[in-house]
């Protein structure tokens, strides 16, 4: 899964403005394919992932539930902001 990393901390984004900008980014970057869906998510300052849950039978793995979810869900990019604080990951609509 390609991996874009954005440092946003000097601008102090929330979880939600954070996932607007990776939204935007996803579908610029899977335009040609049909623009991008959301699999999964983590964030790091509530300790949240979606889908809730994945990553219960994950531990002591080296990757995390909500990405190996989407890895194996047609994932093909993470929006990384502030070197994991929220990840999201996306697929092609038209894959």
């Amino acid at each position: 899964m390609k991996t874009l990393h954005l440092d946003a901390d000097e601008l102090d984004l929330n979880f939600d403005q954070c996932l607007k900008l990776a939204n935007l980014a996803a579908d610029h970057l899977l335009a040609q394919q049909g623009g991008a869906m959301l699999l999964s998510f983590w964030d790091d300052d509530r300790g949240l992932e979606s889908p809730h849950g994945v990553s219960e039978c994950h531990f002591q793995c080296p990757t995390p539930g909500w990405q190996d979810y989407a890895g194996n869900r047609g994932g093909v990019l993470m929006v990384n902001f502030g070197r994991g604080r929220f990840v999201f990951c996306y697929r092609p609509i038209n894959d």
